[in-house]
């Protein structure tokens, strides 16, 4: 991120930040700091307990005031606009609210929210086409990014790597209509024009994936130069190493602000039952026509989701992975409610019966008895 030049006399003091993202309504969420004498500035990393800040006086680094130590205010995230005080060492006394916030349930521990990301624009989740492609886990990422409040990207990377790259895009395409999806190599740099017309000036974008999806290959061919250490995934299983360790946003040579994030191993939602169903869009309009407004879809009458399964026009495994989804981000509700915890049981027995009824069907049909 460039150091901002010295704002002119009787300028505005903070213009020199606009490269970084800042606008007449940050300025405005900004008024009552300003009236308390505190400085903005956009959190460009965030190593644990210190902070790389770009304030209109330069590059800074930050630590927590005594409200973030204790708990009281949020915790700062790359991406975040935060009030600060001090010159040298800036102390982040408040951050601001945040237009979007990506964010889910931190690893090992009992339901706290960890945010990965804030106030991002464009959300491009990064799957190689080596051996990374999953659409479970792409429907999960989907989800996060739509929760958040960001548009969400495809990208299907390494392409060189696989001889019919298009039958992943039509996958992709069938599952998420409407969802923009670009078909690139970091490799080669086919495919980087279209990415990059994601990347206006000034947006935010941040890179989402597994680990060795390519994601800091791209960062690198997107900046132009080796911002990135990049490694090769492990050959007895394709897995991608960690190359990535910490959330800093760049910029990039059209003026867009890009946020590599460390692959994530598991990616447990942060989110509710309204942004699982954005990301299930086909499942949401069969649902529409089901006779019962209320229906499960686990074999009620006239329930046209089901029907679209018996009739093979919809993976079953699509359905399951929905299933999964809404009873994950309804744990907190049924574990404060024993009867719904029965009936959630109830269904998923249901549900069960329904899956092993469509595999058989399947089987009949492909040796010819049905």
């Amino acid at each position: 991120m460039c150091t901002p030049s010295p704002a002119p006399h009787g300028a505005d003091p903070y213009a020199t930040l606009i490269p970084a993202g800042w606008d007449p309504a940050w300025s405005d969420a900004f008024m009552p700091y300003a009236t308390m004498g505190l400085q903005p500035a956009r959190v460009l990393s965030d190593g644990g307990n210190a902070w790389k800040l770009l304030s209109a006086a330069g590059l800074r680094s930050g630590e927590a005031g005594g409200a973030i130590r204790r708990g009281a205010a949020p915790r700062p995230a790359a991406g975040d606009w935060v009030a600060t005080s001090g010159t040298d060492r800036l102390r982040i006394e408040a951050v601001l609210a945040r237009r979007s916030c990506l964010a889910r349930i931190a690893a090992g521990t009992a339901g706290s929210e960890q945010v990965i990301a804030a106030n991002v624009d464009v959300a491009c989740v990064v799957v190689g086409l080596d051996r990374d492609f999953n659409l479970r886990r792409l429907e999960r990422y989907v989800v996060l990014v739509r929760e958040g409040g960001a548009a969400p990207v495809v990208v299907l990377n390494k392409a060189d790597l696989h001889a019919d790259a298009g039958t992943f895009a039509d996958q992709v395409a069938c599952a998420f209509p409407g969802v923009p999806l670009e078909v690139v190599s970091a490799a080669s740099g086919a495919g980087l024009d279209g990415l990059r017309r994601h990347l206006r000036p000034r947006a935010t974008c941040v890179l989402l994936g597994s680990s060795g999806a390519g994601k800091s290959s791209l960062v690198n061919r997107l900046a132009g130069s080796d911002l990135r250490t990049t490694g090769a995934v492990r050959a007895d299983d394709q897995r991608g190493r960690h190359t990535t360790t910490a959330r800093e946003l760049v910029a990039l040579p059209g003026g867009a602000l890009l946020l590599d994030i460390p692959g994530m191993r598991e990616l447990h939602l942060a989110a509710d039952a309204e942004a699982v169903d954005l990301a299930f869009t086909d499942l949401v309009a069969l649902a529409a026509g089901c006779r019962f407004r209320d229906c499960g879809h686990v074999g009620e009458p006239g329930c046209a989701v089901a029907a679209a399964v018996a009739a093979g026009g919809l993976a079953v495994e699509r359905l399951a992975a929905w299933r999964k989804l809404h009873r994950e981000v309804d744990a907190d509700r049924l574990r404060h409610d024993a009867g719904g915890k029965a009936e959630a049981r109830a269904r998923d027995r249901r549900f069960g019966r329904m899956v092993r009824e469509a595999a058989r069907g399947k089987r009949m049909r492909q040796e010819g008895w049905a």
